[in-house]
């Protein structure tokens, strides 16, 4: 079997496992989806975009996306039709350029700063120590978040 192609990515998952509510761990199956068809859902279904315009994205063939978006699908379908846990985790992933650190800004000091994915949403500026700070690219969709 041919070793798999890394795929890029320009999503990191805000969260890597998913359960119903109510029901604990112990008594749950679990199902495993790749970062990959987790960004196959994303430019799909999320996005819109067509599976040409989205393998371009991933930096692979339109055939190949059909099928990683059909996978991916299949899994959500059944942890949410058997009521199974999901788990975000793995796959040929490479982040696109561009897409390894999120630019935060102050609005109090007007102070820029980047941070790493998965470091969470910082508390206050680093220059002013103010908590009025977003996230650059949520500024200019409109989704100004405190």
């Amino acid at each position: 079997m041919r070793p798999r192609k890394q795929r890029r990515v320009g999503h990191s998952p805000a969260a890597n496992y998913f359960k119903p509510r109510g029901v604990p761990m112990r008594e749950l199956m679990e199902v495993r989806i790749t970062v990959d068809e987790l960004e196959a859902l994303r430019l799909a279904d999320l996005l819109g975009l067509s599976h040409e315009e989205a393998g371009e994205q991933m930096a692979v063939s339109r055939a190949t996306f059909g099928r990683i978006v059909g996978k991916a699908r299949k899994t959500v379908a059944d942890a949410l039709v058997h009521g199974k846990a999901l788990m975000v985790e793995g796959g040929p992933v490479a982040m696109r350029q561009g897409m390894d650190e999120r630019h935060f800004s102050c609005r109090a000091c007007g102070g820029r700063w980047d941070e790493p994915f998965g470091t969470g949403r910082p508390q206050a500026c680093p220059s002013c120590g103010d908590d009025a700070v977003f996230r650059q690219q949520d500024e200019d969709k409109g989704d100004n978040l405190p």
